[in-house]
């Protein structure tokens, strides 16, 4: 068998250009956070999760080790469709096939271009799992192709990646999640909790530079994509921990005085004036079984760490 691959949506449609000016225009400087990837985004991420200060991907995976039984066990899903969010190199969700049992394995990420290598690869390694690729902007509408199989879909979204949606933007994404499990599927995800704010700023700073190069990079997406001419080295990455909307932020601040153009206009930062690139909200388990109850969701396990850093949740249909 061979993977099929489909693109439904991307960031890129619209006219992205146009966004991006606008918000690099506004009084308080943005640019969304998917311009942080693409394939030089994506591969620093890689690196990001292996190293010492970044506790999320390793804490994860020792809950994978120690509690996946138990998550099947608490859904009761087998010979299922397998959807796989923001896959990236499909690392994760191989180590569920024993489990679940898969007979369709869906990686979901913006492109599908990144899902080709690791995907065909993966195909050869599992010759009996029907594999589709999907490329998708799903975090502002999940749209997946006739041949995703409709029954008994558990949806996979780990790495607390939720946490880059404020709360209105997370119930919406959920409840598009619920109108596609069609009553006998489920949802596992991973959140990132709520800890002593030293933690979570190394996490999102770490000594090497790699975020920093990671956060950066995004100007070079983004002078591709809207024609400006951001220069890397003129920024620097800052991180940190936002008390009172309990989220983690960064930020690319002017090392000097700067004036970025594109065609048709122009921006002028101050020295240490500050451009929004990306938000991580975190949460205390409560208040994310709540979130999940707004959004139609009903919680049947909740698994976390000795340390409770990290928890991982499955959800229903309410």
């Amino acid at each position: 068998m061979r993977p099929d691959f489909f693109q439904t949506s991307s960031p890129d449609s619209g006219d992205p250009a146009a966004e991006l000016r606008a918000g690099i225009a506004n009084s308080q400087a943005h640019v969304p956070p998917w311009y942080l990837y693409g394939e030089i985004g994506s591969r620093l991420f890689d690196v990001i999760t292996v190293l010492p200060d970044y506790y999320p991907t390793r804490t994860e995976a020792a809950i994978f080790t120690e509690h996946l039984p138990a998550m099947a066990k608490a859904t009761g899903i087998q010979d299922c469709t397998l959807i796989d969010l923001g896959a990236g190199n499909c690392e994760k969700a191989p180590k569920l096939f024993p489990h679940v049992q898969p007979r369709q394995y869906v990686p979901v990420d913006i492109s599908v271009d990144y899902l080709r290598g690791v995907l065909t690869q993966l195909q050869r390694e599992h010759p009996d799992i029907e594999m589709v690729g999907v490329g998708t902007d799903f975090s502002n509408n999940l749209v997946l192709p006739d041949c995703v199989h409709s029954e008994r879909r558990l949806f996979f979204y780990p790495g607390s990646s939720i946490g880059n949606f404020d709360q209105e933007h997370a119930i919406r994404f959920l409840q598009q999640i619920k109108s596609q499990l069609h009553g006998d599927g489920a949802l596992w995800l991973g959140i990132d909790l709520i800890k002593d704010h030293q933690t979570l700023e190394r996490a999102y700073d770490d000594d090497l530079g790699v975020t920093a190069a990671f956060n950066r990079n995004l100007l070079r997406n983004v002078n591709r994509i809207a024609g400006t001419d951001f220069k890397p080295r003129d920024w620097q990455h800052v991180a940190l921990f936002n008390t009172r909307q309990n989220r983690i932020e960064m930020h690319l601040e002017a090392t000097n005085a700067v004036t970025v153009t594109w065609p048709g206009g122009s921006r002028h930062f101050s020295a240490k004036e500050r451009m929004h690139t990306e938000n991580s909200y975190k949460y205390t388990p409560d208040a994310f079984r709540e979130l999940l109850a707004q959004a139609g969701l009903r919680t049947v396990g909740m698994w976390t760490d000795d340390q409770q850093w990290f928890a991982f949740f499955a959800a229903v249909s309410a």
